[in-house]
This record gives C-alpha cells, structure tokens and sequence, in this order.
C-alpha cells in the first residue's frame, strides 16, 4: 500500500498537503522549515516570496531546532547546517545566517517539496521562481485556500510533530521498539542509551494528519490546539482496562483521535469495544502510518507484524481476547451515535 489510498476517498486540498509532509522520504529536515515558513509567510498577503524572505523564518526554524536535536540529515556533513550551529553558537551575526540561508540553505529542497514516491502532487503550493525576476517563489492560490479550511490552525502542530519524530530517531538513533505513549502526559517519547525518557511530541499532533483531521469514530472536525472547543480525546481502540492481557496496549498501533462526543459523551464508548466494523479502519489507519517513514513506520511494524497480512491478523485476534474478557458478542459492540461521510 501507498499513500496512494490515502487519496482513495475523495482527496482534498489538506489531504494533498498531508502527504507531502506525511509520506516523503526525509533525508534532512529542511522540508518541515520549507513546510512551516510557507504557513508564517502566507497569512501577509504577499504572493511573492524572494530567497531573502524565506531565507528569515526557514533558517529561524532550523536553529531552534538544532538546539532541540543536533541531527538535520542524514548526510555527513553540510555547510548551511555548519553555519546554522555557527550562529547558535554566537559566532556569526543573523545577516551573516540570512546570507548564508540563501546562498546554501534551499539546494534541493524547493525543487522536491511536492514529491512523493508515486510522483509529483497534482497540487502545488508554490512555483519556483529562482532563475526569475522573483528571486524566489510564487505562493499559489491553493496555498491560500488551504489556510481557509475549519482545521487549518491544527496543520503547523502536525508539521512540527512530525518533525521532531523524524530528528528524534536520527539522533538518538532509536529502535522501533522504543517509541512509546505516556497517558498521563499524551506525549510520545523515547528512551535514550541511558534509559532516559525524552519527551517527543504530543500525540495528539502526531496522530491528526493521518487521521485527517477527523474523529476515528464519526469523521466529525476535531482540533489538536490546546483549548480548542472540539480539542480531542486520545483513545484507546481496545480498552486499556485490558492491560493485562493485551500486549502494547499503549502501542501507537492501538491509539486513535476521538471527539469528545463519542469518547465520552452521553452515548459514548468510554471503554466498551466497539463494534467490528471499525477494525478495517483501525488498519487502514495503521498501514497510513507504515507508508510514512522512520519512525512511525517501524513502531507500528514493530508492534502489530511485519506483512499486511500478519497485520490484519494481530487485530483480529486482539478482538477476539477483547471479546473473551469483556464477554461482547459481535453485534453487541459500540457505535458512534452519528457519522459524517468516511475521509479514509
């Protein structure tokens, strides 16, 4: 499976955004910059950006990010990330990062921002206009529509988590099995050499994009902000009333984004099992994360099997402990009260 089916079901303007960020192969960081500064610079108005202006955000972001993680790439070495640290250091004044931004900062990243493995997006968010009088890029009109959808203000959340789980595993070079949830916090983190924890990202954030921005129940708008009305819950699939007899059941694999209303409302799943229908979606949202890369990718193999078909397995035969232990029947499984049309 490719990120392919996550176009399957009627893709719109965020799922083509998403992708970019959810599904390339990252061999540096600089795409997440690219991806954060074209969000800061759009909300001016101007649709004209030189080197020089996206030089200021996207050499912002990538210094406050070296202080978080010191691996950017994965190549041995870079002059743009050299002069990066150079300035975090206090050895060369901002002008001196902003000149360096441009001459060496952008390589290849403008030119493969829209790139998938199956191709180009038919989606462009910006045109590259360095060898013209713009000196920089175009931002286009689907860039500016993108930021009028209901959930825009959840998009840098989900570029910023995405992010740090992709540095993260660079530098500290984390087994797959050493990506975990911590429930109390909702934060996904991982344990260094020293069996330190390190706080990664919040769940929430990481989770959303594959979930498109909707509840794992009934497809309504959910929000990833902090104080947000439709804020979501994170959910266990299966109970964690089951943490005896389910293995990881903190596993990324058995997490889902709900709304209030159906997490815990007054028709809510609280922790019943739910209804055998949603185990296809539970596993079509699972094989988006595996088609995503490094990290997500190798904890959830990690977790629920190495084949599509081991993968399918483990779930069913997770459903049937569950129904052993909670005494449901198949038809006897929670529902949402109400669902929108289905997004994946």
């Amino acid at each position: 499976m490719s990120e392919a089916k996550f176009f399957a079901i009627e893709p719109k303007l965020e799922d083509y955004w998403r992708a970019i960020i959810l599904f390339g192969r990252n061999v540096a960081s600089y795409k997440f910059a690219l991806a954060k500064s074209l969000l800061e610079l759009a909300p001016s108005g101007k649709t004209v950006i030189t080197l020089e202006d996206l030089a200021e955000p996207y050499s912002r972001y990538i210094t406050e990010h070296l202080k978080l993680a010191e691996t950017q790439t994965t190549s041995l070495s870079s002059r743009f990330l050299d002069a990066c640290s150079s300035f975090n250091a206090g050895e060369i004044s901002k002008a001196k990062l902003i000149d360096n931004t441009v001459r060496l900062g952008f390589g290849n990243v403008i030119d493969a921002f829209h790139n998938l493995s199956s191709g180009e997006t038919p989606v462009r968010f910006f045109t590259d206009e360095r060898k013209g009088a713009a000196r920089g890029i175009i931002l286009t009109d689907e860039l500016y529509e993108l930021l009028q959808i209901a959930h825009a203000g959840n998009l840098p959340s989900e570029v910023e988590a995405r992010w740090r789980l992709v540095e993260s595993a660079w530098d500290l070079k984390i087994p797959s099995k050493l990506i975990s949830y911590d429930s109390t916090q909702e934060l996904l983190f991982a344990v260094n050499d020293l069996r330190r924890r390190i706080n990664v990202t919040s769940a929430r954030d990481a989770l959303n994009g594959y979930q498109k921005g909707k509840c794992f129940y009934s497809f309504a708008n959910i929000s990833i902000i902090s104080g947000s009305e439709n804020l979501a819950d994170v959910d266990h699939f299966f109970p964690y009333r089951l943490f005896d007899d389910i293995p990881n059941i903190n596993g990324v694999w058995n997490l889902v984004l709900a709304s209030k209303e159906c997490n815990r409302g007054e028709n809510g799943k609280f922790d019943r099992l739910v209804d055998t229908k949603y185990l296809e979606r539970l596993y079509n949202r699972n094989e988006f994360l595996i088609t995503s890369h490094h990290p997500l990718r190798q904890t959830l193999m990690h977790q629920t099997g190495g084949t599509e078909k081991q993968r399918r397995q483990f779930l069913q035969s997770i459903y049937t402990i569950a129904q052993l232990k909670l005494g449901t029947g198949k038809s006897d499984g929670w529902k949402a009260p109400f669902e929108y049309l289905a997004t994946f």
